[in-house]
């Protein structure tokens, strides 16, 4: 008999994955000046010894300007990058999971306030905040100060920045980069005509909302080159008159064309004003969408909690692979957890083998 899906290797461009298991990018707002420190390193230690298919990093802001908030992590320069080196230095030392890492900036819900003080805007003139930038001078929310319209020397500033943390990436020895383009960041905002009122190339119509995103991917896909370059994506704004499936449909067949190596279908994130049909898996339509109308790999991810429910959305063909966040930290051994429950087998370190359960002699490679 066939094993389950879930634990069936999956090709993303020249990088195999032992499993259809993604973990998730997951800001943990706890670098200081962009740099990662002694939390990342057991945060991101813990999971790489998880049995996931692949780790990725949380977003990582291009530019110090970019980044959600103060406490979120950087590759900009070279302190932050060597801050990151010394991270995936102790994670590699007892780990051989694939490693990818999120590039984002922010955009206009740059300069936050971390979530556990309130996530509120932080205004420029007050400590620990800054100026914002976006696609045009438009508050994410009412009655906060708006950001500055990005100009043609802004615009080149930003991709170039997104270029130069890939070849920072490519130095680190990350096996895969995943562009931001959800949760109403950056390049969500270009893409999206609730955010995006630009009257030049870069806003209007489809064609023109696309091509700065597009012009970014290009960049990094010319300047990483140890493997596969993704994206994350929002399939809907769940708002009227904003980003939808049909648009995002048209912007993975561009990315395609232009050599992207999958697409992770998140949703939600630009306006404050989106109705989101909360559910288990209320985002995986949107994955089967993108899948069923490009041959790209697909991620689907969203309120996947269930070992059944996960080999399903796999085993049906809505998406290839599926991205877990806040199920992950809950419980860090979900896959030693799901593979046992489908009757599979995964990775564990030497120094865990003691702890297989009798009634599942044969759930770690050994």
């Amino acid at each position: 008999m066939a094993g389950p899906k879930l634990f069936e290797p999956v090709r993303v461009g020249s990088l195999e994955l032992a499993n259809r298991i993604v973990i998730a990018p997951m800001c943990q707002y706890s670098a200081q000046n962009g740099c990662m420190n002694d939390w990342h390193l057991i945060h991101l230690g813990g999971l790489a010894l998880s049995g996931a298919g692949l780790l990725t990093i949380e977003a990582t802001a291009v530019l110090p300007e970019g980044r959600i908030s103060y406490g979120d992590v950087g590759l900009w320069d070279d302190v932050t990058e060597a801050a990151l080196r010394r991270t995936l230095d102790g994670v590699r030392a007892w780990s051989d999971t694939p490693i990818a890492i999120q590039l984002a900036h922010a955009g206009r819900k740059a300069s936050h306030e971390v979530p556990w003080k309130g996530g509120q805007l932080i205004p420029s003139n007050v400590e620990n905040g800054w100026r914002t930038e976006a696609p045009s001078a438009t508050p994410y929310a009412p009655g906060t100060e708006a950001p500055a319209a990005l100009d043609k020397d802004g615009l080149r500033r930003v991709r170039d920045a997104f270029a130069a943390a890939a070849r920072r990436a490519a130095r680190l020895g990350i096996d895969a980069v995943q562009l931001h383009a959800a949760h109403g960041y950056l390049l969500h905002q270009f893409l999206s005509p609730l955010a995006n009122q630009r009257e030049d190339e870069y806003g209007g119509s489809l064609e023109n909302r696309l091509r700065f995103p597009l012009e970014v991917f290009d960049a990094v896909r010319e300047a990483f080159t140890n493997g596969p370059v993704t994206i994350r994506v929002s399939g809907s704004d769940w708002a009227p008159g904003g980003w939808d499936v049909e648009q995002t449909i048209a912007l993975a067949q561009a990315l395609e064309t232009r050599g992207c190596d999958a697409v992770h279908v998140s949703s939600g994130g630009l306006t404050p004003d989106q109705k989101i049909p909360v559910h288990p898996g209320y985002q995986v339509p949107l994955a089967r969408a993108v899948k069923a109308a490009t041959r790209l790999p697909v991620v689907a991810v969203g309120l996947i909690t269930g070992f059944e429910q996960a080999e399903q959305i796999v085993a049906t063909g809505d998406a290839d692979m599926i991205a877990l966040a806040r199920t992950i930290l809950y419980d860090p051994r979900w896959p030693w957890h799901a593979a046992a429950h489908l009757g599979a087998r995964v990775r564990a370190p030497n120094q865990y083998l003691r702890c297989q359960p009798r009634a599942y002699k044969d759930l770690f490679n050994v």
